[in-house]
């Protein structure tokens, strides 16, 4: 079966506060994309890899590309306005036959453990979505007031979101809409049931500056 990673690195990363989006921003010496393009690379010698970059920062993106293993297995599509037509665009490198992992690119985390077992996961269902279980009390607003909701039936959702790739092709052919939240959220709308597989604490997504600080202490713990 063939194996593509869409790797969405279209953000801007306001909430960062940094001068460059934060995929591209160095953790122990290398671009946070770098470590994503790694995890991938490493799980299979036979996947390939579209990497959808914002249309301003191509080049960076590149750059990065050649500083990886294997360059030729990866492949850049332009981002779009929303995180679906980003993924589309990436989709439009992908055959009909294969399994697609769609990964987001700070999610530098990731690792090829994680990757095999959703692969086998969607291989078996037609879909694995990687998930953990909250820790925290959870909440719900409803109006003025709020409400406690039991944690243990809430699931925080990561990547990579994993489908046979004839499901993820014909739900993005659906018209966008805004409740899309995420590549689950387009496959379900098309009637198709969502498989859960567990995900990792440590697969965390880079979106402030304390998740650098995080993974720059749990890089270290790996480092022989």
């Amino acid at each position: 079966m063939k194996k593509y990673a869409v790797i969405v690195a279209g953000g801007t990363g306001l909430r960062m506060g940094a001068p460059i989006p934060k995929q591209f921003l160095l953790l122990r010496g290398k671009p946070v994309l770098w470590y994503t393009l790694t995890a991938f690379l490493s799980a299979y010698d036979d996947l390939k890899i579209i990497l959808v970059l914002p249309g301003k920062y191509i080049a960076n993106g590149e750059a990065i590309i050649n500083e990886t293993s294997d360059p030729a297995r990866v492949q850049v599509a332009v981002g779009g306005d929303t995180r679906f037509q980003s993924v589309k665009n990436g989709l439009k490198q992908i055959e009909k036959d294969a399994i697609v992992f769609v990964h987001d690119a700070v999610r530098c985390l990731v690792s090829t453990s994680l990757i095999k077992q959703c692969y086998a996961a969607a291989l078996e269902n037609g879909n694995a979505i990687p998930a953990t279980f909250a820790i925290d009390s959870i909440r719900i607003e409803t109006g003025h007031s709020n409400t406690v909701a039991d944690r243990a039936k809430v699931r925080l959702i990561q990547t990579p979101q994993t489908f046979k790739a004839a499901l993820l092709l014909e739900a993005f052919e659906q018209p966008y809409d805004p409740a899309f939240t995420d590549e689950a959220t387009v496959v379900e709308k098309t009637g198709v049931a969502i498989h859960l597989v567990e995900g990792e604490a440590s697969n965390i997504k880079i979106t402030s500056p304390i998740d650098l600080l995080i993974a720059e202490k749990l890089l270290e713990e790996r480092t022989p």
